[in-house]
């Protein structure tokens, strides 16, 4: 079998899909994207092709290897991400040639289902308890907010208030049983993290996610004794190596690879067998289209350390189009009780809608994530 075309599709909502063909009829998909950088890893993903057309797709790990260490540049956000998605389509590629899934290819499944949680309010903190009700009457036990708006290195005392009273409105609406993320989104700087985490220990929250930016991860392991919530990352971190430092460094209790960011299913599994090796869980991050979840899923089904998975129906990112728009059967991912099943078809297991992805292709996207900045005129981070 040999890969003879790589074909990218930007669709909306802000979502890159690669469609890799083989001369035997069996054809491969894959998410490769980065948020608000999608033509660029489109055109990643062009490029990787040549070493890629007339390959055997079957050799994953050895393909694998050539993108990322052929080319004497490595690691970050673009390449990593257009290996990520073109790594996708070769398991599934893989397991649609043998009739199974890829978690059958990894050892099989250490479970069933997963549990999952759905995010609510937007990236400014509103009617949040509205929603995380609403949220728990559609059968989710877990929830994640955004924490905050754009922050100060030192900020004033009524922005912590206010976060205070949004965190407090959500417990009163669904209890103190219901998971609570909260994601600080990097937005947050070490000074105000610390303010922060102390005045949130009461509020037993099942992760805090990005207390600073990955760029600050000495900071890690003071901000953790500053709070009983578990310390949550990883978005922004793209190989095993840049996961290295973190474990080795302490203070992070969950990490949150993104498979299509952190070089797709195979290094993804790498990363982490790594964190159970220091007792850390795992929680991939995914807020993303259908292909992106089920490569998370076929992930969760064999790494023993996942305990909750991200998922994006219904987010607020996804207004022209959402998670099940791209999928034949709708039904694909089994939401029940707050779980989802781990899909049994072959290779990613689910079914692309190819003529709908070509139609909606034609519209495409310019997604950007918005631009804050501070009272003072400086630039925000968001």
């Amino acid at each position: 079998m040999k890969i003879t075309r790589l074909t990218t599709y930007l669709v909306p909502p802000r979502w890159c899909f690669v469609r890799i063909e083989t001369d035997a009829g069996i054809v491969g998909w894959g998410e490769p994207v980065v948020e608000g950088r999608a033509h660029t890893v489109a055109a990643a993903v062009d490029e990787l092709s040549d070493y890629l057309v007339g390959q055997d797709p079957r050799r994953v790990e050895d393909l694998w290897n050539v993108m990322y260490r052929g080319g004497f540049y490595r690691g970050g956000p673009i390449l990593m991400s257009a290996i990520a998605g073109i790594d996708q389509a070769l398991w599934d590629i893989k397991g649609k040639a043998l009739g199974v899934p890829v978690h059958e290819l990894l050892g099989g499944r250490v479970r069933d289902r997963i549990r999952v949680y759905s995010w609510i309010g937007g990236d400014r903190p509103g009617d949040t308890a509205r929603a995380a009700r609403a949220a728990v009457e559609r059968g989710f036990t877990a929830v994640k907010m955004n924490a905050t708006e754009e922050l100060h290195f030192v900020d004033t005392y009524d922005k912590v208030t206010r976060l205070l009273e949004n965190v407090q409105a959500v417990r009163d609406a669904v209890g103190p049983e219901v998971g609570l993320g909260l994601d600080f989104h990097g937005r947050v700087h070490k000074p105000m993290a610390k303010v922060l985490m102390r005045e949130l220990a009461p509020y037993k929250l099942m992760f805090i996610e990005e207390p600073v930016l990955s760029d600050h991860l000495e900071a890690l392991p003071e901000l953790a004794s500053l709070s009983p919530a578990p310390i949550a990352l990883g978005e922004r971190l793209y190989s095993r190596y840049d996961f290295k430092r973190v474990l080795q460094m302490g203070g992070v209790d969950i990490i949150q690879p993104d498979p299509s960011h952190a070089g797709g299913i195979t290094e993804t599994r790498k990363i982490a067998a790594m964190a159970e090796a220091y007792d850390v869980a795992l929680a991939l991050h995914c807020p993303l289209g259908p292909i992106a979840l089920a490569a998370n899923l076929q992930l969760d089904g064999v790494c023993h350390n996942a305990f909750i998975q991200e998922q994006s129906l219904g987010i607020h990112y996804n207004a022209a189009n959402d998670l099940l728009d791209y999928v034949t059967d709708r039904g694909v991912f089994a939401y029940e009780d707050g779980y989802v099943t781990i899909p049994d078809g072959p290779g990613l297991g689910i079914e692309v809608n190819e003529t709908y992805v070509a139609e909606r292709a034609e519209v495409g996207h310019r997604w950007r994530n918005p631009l804050w900045r501070h009272a003072d005129g400086s630039v925000a981070e968001w």
